[in-house]
């Protein structure tokens, strides 16, 4: 996902050596290769080496990206589960996008963040940095060497040691507050640099109280005009002296300034080993509720709070645990389940009686209830959302509450919102967020004929930025695809997936008890899907307003008509109707060739269109060496999938391979972007052995499981284990499957099941089973097959 790129470029960074894929600083000796397969734990026994789950976790996996290949994009983010206030080390200045990059050896500080996406870039962010000297307050100045042998790294907890400062600094965090400590090896010179950036900027310190208060209205679109976020500091040692700078870098030798640009310089007298704790919070509303959402601290010092977010971190990865495998594969596990529940963040907060209330990014107004914010659905309606409605139902409850809210506020639901409509990505996928959570019993404070309302006016309208709402909606209504001589770009990709959401419609219309002529509408228009599919090539190709397929096609030609890939990657966009599409193939046959030829083929592309040189996306797929297959970019997250319907053993054979190939727990490794959690999730559910294919049918399909045996705790008090003795590197085929004891022949289970909990239990092995799951009656759900 990189549609939002802005103008400006992250500066160079080395490229990854070698070295980076060993990746021993964090893992140590544990580790001897992240995808080798150690001895299997006995059933039931609890896990050998680490103590708890949180510490499986390692939060620079996918650290190691460059412009030129992505490696994850993520940064180390130390923050609760789903906090509104995350923070991270930061490695670049503070306008590149990348964050944090692991290959560099320079930290310029350490930095309140709520980057969703190296491409939406930040919003109201500051940073902090320990320094030896008055006048290594700029930035290129106050910058440190160091090195990840003394870098500690955990969800809930953070250390560095600045040997250009001779500096050590620690950090721990609530959900909008943090606890930082540094101090000194040689004191005599000890300052506390606070850079509240370059997008508006106001700063003041009031020494009496040792506190500093200040804003950063920097952000990078989809707020309002009065947007701030609102900063309280409070130190428990005295200032020794005080001076602010602003943006011409002039030090000021007074306590208060509102500039483009303004920070803070504070200089401590201290003594050898003597350590300084900052106790600090944010607020969208003001300052006052950020010195009350100070109060989350509740009195503690920096081992307290880091015990209480490890606890909870704790409390929330426990939720799923699994057992065997390699420590290398459930190292990978939690890390991924560690990225699944940092996005979305919350975005309200509370006020002195206990009310949650926020500030609106639409209207600019302090407004009751819960808002959510930092997520695309373009890339998390796949997997990402389905896993938080299965496990974290009472989380997705909020976030629908949160997107009535945004509704009544800007009149649309949110697509890519961070905080607030942000122009990236394409599609109206918040109805698959609604229609799969309401239809899989989600409840809670909303109005689901308020969203269902909503999503009606999406499938008319274009809102104020073009992926929201759904552009191009008059001629996909009027023609049943949007046609590539009308001025809209990714033309057979938005076709594809309005045609998927239109179903999601229909499910929920269904649900609702609609209108018939509403639900057959949509239910018609999801099958739109078919108005672009070429017999002569066999793939989706784009069509004119008269009928007549685009001459001179290229199957291969990235972005143009289609979103970050090309046909071969994007004709498989059917989840709702993989039968419907096997028919227009010439049958399940072909269509299992077909998708084997993905695979098989050349990675011959045209990037032509991007008119910039080889991109990264294509440079990871050919990392990836299958062929066509594209696993860095979300379209083909399903693809494998796509093969339950008349050869499950495919899905099997390449889920695993996927997994093994693609994924480890090291800085690189990730094989594309970490979507808000969507990657993760990918290999979350493939590790456990099913998937979301279509999210709205209420049904998952099968896989084949990576570990021995796993066990989900339900937020309904029910527990589903999944028992897979025979599971290993090399049995990874499925022989048969019994659910609660019985023999179960389909390629798909009900989300009923699931959420009820049992016993679902595998037999596994070396060879694959061509005769289990070829049936019709086995395959997944399919538009095509209903009333059948």
């Amino acid at each position: 996902m990189e549609q939002a790129m802005s103008s400006s470029i992250v500066k160079n960074v080395h490229l990854r050596v070698s070295a980076v894929l060993g990746f021993a600083c964090l893992l140590g000796s544990q580790i001897a290769n992240g995808n080798q397969q150690e001895a299997h734990q006995p059933m039931g026994t609890k896990q050998d080496t680490l103590e708890q789950w949180v510490d499986y976790v390692n939060p620079l996996m996918g650290t190691a990206s460059t412009p030129e290949l992505s490696a994850g994009n993520t940064y180390p983010t130390i923050s609760l589960p789903f906090g509104m206030n995350t923070w991270s080390p930061q490695t670049g200045t503070i306008n590149d996008g990348g964050l944090y990059t692991y290959t560099s050896n320079y930290l310029y500080g350490i930095r309140q963040t709520r980057q969703a996406s190296y491409w939406i870039k930040d919003y109201g962010q500051f940073s902090l940095m320990p320094v030896n000297s008055r006048n290594k307050y700029p930035e290129e100045r106050r910058k440190s060497w160091f090195s990840h042998k003394a870098e500690k790294v955990h969800p809930y907890y953070y250390s560095v040691y600045l040997p250009d400062h001779q500096a050590d600094i620690e950090l721990s965090a609530s959900e909008r507050a943090a606890i930082i400590r540094f101090s000194f090896r040689e004191p005599d010179s000890a300052f506390f640099v606070i850079d509240a950036f370059d997008g508006g900027a106001y700063i003041k310190v009031i020494p009496e109280e040792r506190k500093v208060i200040g804003y950063s209205a920097k952000n990078n679109g989809g707020v309002a005009g009065n947007f701030r976020n609102y900063f309280v500091m409070v130190f428990d040692k005295p200032f020794s002296s005080v001076q602010v700078w602003d943006d011409d870098d002039r030090l000021l030798d007074i306590n208060e300034l509102e500039s483009k640009h303004a920070g803070g310089l504070l200089g401590f007298d201290l003594g050898v080993g003597e350590q300084v704790e900052v106790r600090v919070s944010s607020s969208f509303i003001s300052h006052e509720q950020a010195a009350i959402n100070l109060q989350e601290l509740d009195g503690d010092d920096l081992e307290a709070v880091a015990a209480k977010a490890k606890a909870r971190w704790n409390e929330e990865l426990g939720k799923v645990n699994v057992y065997g495998g390699s420590l290398a594969e459930r190292q990978t596990f939690y890390s991924c389940l560690y990225r699944m529940l940092i996005f979305p963040r919350k975005f309200y907060e509370y006020d002195l009686a206990g009310n949650a209330w926020h500030y609106s990014p639409y209207n600019g107004k302090v407004l009751p209830g819960l808002l959510y914010a930092d997520n695309g659905f373009w890339d998390t309606f796949r997997a990402q959302f389905p896993f938080l409605t299965l496990v974290y139902p009472s989380v997705v409850a909020e976030v629908l509450e949160s997107m009535e809210n945004t509704y009544k506020e800007s009149g649309w639901l949110p697509e890519w919102f961070a905080p607030g409509h942000r122009d990236c990505m394409i599609g109206s996928h918040s109805a698959s967020i609604i229609a799969d959570a309401y239809l899989k019993g989600v409840r809670g404070n909303f109005s689901i004929d308020t969203l269902y309302q909503a999503l009606l006016k999406n499938t008319t309208q274009v809102g104020p930025v073009s992926s929201v709402g759904r552009l191009g909606a008059k001629d996909y209504n009027a023609l049943g695809y949007i046609p590539y001589d009308a001025g809209i770009d990714q033309n057979v990709s938005r076709t594809l997936e309005y045609a998927y959401n239109d179903f999601c419609i229909a499910q929920l219309a269904e649900a609702l008890g609609r209108p018939a002529e509403e639900k057959d509408l949509f239910r018609q228009r999801s099958l739109n899907y078919r108005n672009l599919f070429d017999n002569e090539t066999g793939l989706m190709r784009p069509r004119g307003r008269n009928g007549v397929f685009i001459p001179d096609f290229d199957p291969f030609r990235w972005g143009d008509h289609f979103t970050e890939g090309n046909s071969w990657q994007y004709s498989w966009s059917v989840f709702h109707d993989p039968l419907g599409l096997a028919e227009l193939q010439g049958g399940v046959q072909p269509f299992i060739a077909k998708m084997d030829r993905v695979f098989s083929m050349s990675q011959r592309f045209d990037i032509s269109y991007y008119k910039r040189g080889i991109i990264h996306l294509v440079r990871e797929m050919q990392g990836g060496d299958m062929g066509q297959y594209a696993h860095l970019n979300e379209p083909m997250h399903h693809f494998v999938y796509l093969y339950n319907t008349g050869a499950p053993w495919k899905t099997q054979y390449w889920a695993r391979e996927i997994m093994n190939r693609l994924y480890s727990p090291h800085p690189d490794g990730y094989p594309g972007e970490e979507d808000n959690g969507q990657m993760s999730a990918w290999y979350v559910f493939s590790a456990l052995g099913f998937y979301p294919l279509c999210p709205t049918a209420k049904q998952y399909v099968w896989g084949s499981p990576l570990f021995n045996r796993a066990v989900l705790d339900l937020e309904n008090g029910k527990t589903l284990e999944i028992s897979v003795p025979e599971s290993s590197a090399t049995n990874r085929y499925v022989h048969a499957i019994r659910v609660n004891g019985k023999n179960y022949p389909h390629n798909w289970v009900d989300h009923e099941v699931i959420s009820e909990g049992g016993l679902i239990q595998f037999d596994m092995g070396h060879l694959p089973n061509h005769a289990r799951g070829v049936d019709k009656v086995d395959f997944p759900f399919s538009v095509s097959a209903m009333g059948r």
